[in-house]
């Protein structure tokens, strides 16, 4: 038996040796395709770059000798991609599919390549060998291979910030791009109101991140800013909560401008957003607390004695929860999508005079695009109007009012803004059952007509057809009229919140939002804008819809010359402001005027409609929920005859009408 083991491992050896060169050449093929690099490893192992990263078409094509006779393959495409052709037609190929969708860096353009450089897609019986190539980029930075032009793009945008433009073709590159990692991943730093922070690429969407950053979201945070800057004013210093941190980016912003008149405590439930607000935190060069803080003092000053550099608390814990164990005075509210499962937690500890505000991303159902899911969350039956945003805010108002009902207390409502990616409510909360009992009784139901859109808030004990003061329903009886909401009926602002908040975006230097908030002002008081004072005197001196804005330097908000409050003012005398603050309630809803534009007529322009109806005895103003929308309350009768009396025909209408005539 030995001697036959010891033939049988004789012949392995020899079969071992008499192997071909060619077959040594094939097996180390295959182990080469079975360890292509993923997206995040360098696609190259040599000091050179890669053949698909050229500076002219005439570098591409030196690849290939075009001039030669016979068949030529493509030298970024392989075999079974594109067979071997002759020159002419090699030549469109390069031009037409490679050179045409090249990534521009710096003089170096990056063609497309079709060559086995990255990972086979796996087939539908997940048999790798079945899948095919993926086309890709290659970076002429860190050699990495991109699929996609637009993350391409992006990602040079992330080498140019971190101040990375020098080509590097070396193929050991340590620094992975493409899947994030808790540890060693390429941040990138954006900075916002002189606050940096650090967010996780995304290369799916670069549009965001990982850490749920947004843009477009800038106008929000501001607005939030400014409404927490002027609740500082009134008393310090304040507790305020971000509820859904994700990068801190605005919790880091009210410590870093308001300093010692604000505690700031962000939480976050994901590790992930929790370490970066930590870093972000340190990139500021602000204390992070991670423990729970003590109660206040009698004075209102809380445990933190250092004034020069600002602490920021982060926990990593359920909204529903921290809003449960600790009071706040400011809460802001901001999930991905609709806030109503945090609203209950919000109003069970919020101090009284206290403000929350509430940010709601859910636009599709919000703006009647998906009824059932609006009566499931909101409890409110709506339809697509005119005024589908106001309807909207109007809605979030109603639902924030009967969560803080349900507390035993009442809201008054200082701002509610409606744009195209979400809609803001802005509230203060009045303690107390007889507050709560007020701000019900202003949620009604809404009748609106769908054939001619005009709307009025229902009355208790009235019938829907003696309630529309159109007379659709008359020649359709119980066809047009449809009820919608419940909705808020109150107003939508505070004016003299809305100066103060005009005061705070000037002081910060906030110039994105000051026309927003002057269209807010100018809505709130139902007037158009007059005229407004510039130059250094701005902040004293303003004036904006025919009044004066207020300031605390103007020393009529109970302020002395240096802008801080007198230590004199108590919760009372704070009611009793509060309540001067509100001006005329204005007009609910508002009209477009190209919605009810007559046919064959052109319109005035809409600042000349607007002097028509001042003169015609309305009250009127522009709205910041439709730049052609007319607030004013004169109804849609009275809106359609001044309408009517100052429009004039067209051209084609004029010669019609001259040729029935003759």
């Amino acid at each position: 038996m030995a001697e036959l083991k010891e033939a049988d491992a004789a012949q392995l050896h020899q079969e071992d040796v008499d192997i071909k060169p060619g077959d040594q050449v094939a097996e180390q093929v295959v182990k080469d395709e079975a360890a292509a690099d993923s997206d995040a490893k360098p696609s190259t192992t040599t000091t050179d770059r890669h053949v698909s990263i050229q500076t002219k078409l005439e570098g591409l094509e030196l690849l290939v000798d075009l001039n030669g006779a016979g068949r030529k393959s493509c030298p970024l495409c392989p075999e079974e991609k594109f067979k071997a052709c002759y020159s002419h037609k090699l030549r469109r190929h390069l031009q037409n599919l490679h050179w045409k969708v090249y990534v521009e860096f710096e003089g170096q353009r990056m063609c497309i390549c079709h060559l086995p450089c990255r990972n086979l897609k796996p087939g539908l019986n997940g048999d790798q060998a079945s899948g095919r190539h993926v086309a890709h980029y290659h970076c002429v930075v860190c050699s990495v291979t991109i699929a996609r032009k637009t993350d391409m793009i992006s990602h040079l945008k992330r080498h140019v910030n971190k101040g990375e433009t020098e080509a590097s073709y070396s193929g050991s590159s340590d620094v992975p791009f493409e899947e994030p990692a808790p540890s060693g991943q390429a941040y990138e730093i954006m900075k916002e109101l002189g606050t940096n922070v650090q967010l996780l690429p995304n290369h799916t969407t670069p549009q965001k991140s990982d850490t749920y950053f947004n843009r477009k979201m800038k106008t929000n945070r501001q607005l939030v800013f400014c409404s927490l800057a002027v609740l500082a004013e009134e008393r310090n210093p304040l507790e305020c909560l971000d509820a859904f941190g994700a990068t801190g980016i605005m919790g880091l912003q009210w410590a870093k401008h308001l300093r010692n008149t604000v505690k700031v405590t962000i939480t976050d439930i994901s590790d992930t957003c929790v370490k970066m607000i930590k870093e972000n935190c340190q990139l500021n060069h602000m204390r992070v607390d991670g423990g729970s803080r003590g109660p206040r003092g009698p004075d209102g000053a809380g445990g933190d004695a250092e004034g020069t550099v600002a602490t920021v608390e982060v926990a990593k814990m359920d909204a529903n929860v921290i809003m449960h164990l600790r009071p706040f005075d400011y809460i802001h509210l901001d999930p991905f999508g609709t806030a109503v499962n945090y609203l209950d937690a919000a109003f069970r500890n919020v101090r009284n005079l206290g403000i929350i505000s509430v940010t709601s991303t859910d636009t599709g159902s919000l703006y009647s695009k998906s009824p059932n899911v609006t009566l499931r969350h909101y409890g409110c039956h709506i339809v697509r109007t005119e005024y589908y945003k106001e309807l909207a805010a109007r809605m979030v108002v109603a639902t924030v009012a009967r969560a803080a009902s349900r507390c035993n207390k009442g809201i008054e409502v200082l701002l509610a803004v409606a744009l195209e990616h979400f809609v803001l409510v802005v509230v203060r909360v009045l303690r107390g059952p007889t507050q709560a009992d007020e701000s019900t009784k202003k949620l009604r139901k809404l009748v609106h007509c769908q054939w001619c859109e005009e709307r009025v808030f229902l009355k208790l004990g009235n019938m829907v057809d003696e309630t529309l003061p159109c007379n659709c329903h008359g020649s359709l009886p119980g066809k047009t009229a449809v009820q919608l909401g419940p909705l808020w009926a109150g107003p939508l602002f505070n004016t003299g919140f809305l100066r103060r908040m005009l005061s705070a975006a000037v002081k910060h230097s906030m110039d994105d939002i000051q026309p927003l908030v002057k269209t807010l002002i100018c809505e709130s008081e139902c007037t158009t804008l007059k005229s407004l004072v510039h130059g250094p005197s701005a902040l004293t001196n303003q004036v904006e819809c025919g009044v004066v804005i207020k300031t605390l330097q103007s020393g009529d908000e109970s302020a002395d010359q240096s802008g801080k409050r007198k230590s004199g003012d108590d919760s009372g005398n704070v009611v009793k402001k509060l309540k001067s603050d509100a001006s005329l309630e204005h007009p609910p809803f508002y009209y477009s005027i190209h919605r009810h534009s007559i046919r064959g007529m052109n319109m005035p322009k809409l600042n000349k409609f607007l002097q028509y109806l001042t003169e015609a005895g309305f009250r009127v103003s522009r709205t910041h929920f439709d730049p052609t929308g007319v607030r004013t309350d004169a109804t849609l009768v009275q809106f359609k005859s001044v309408l009517t009396k100052y429009s004039v025909p067209t051209a084609s209408q004029t010669s019609v009408s001259a040729e029935n005539a003759l």
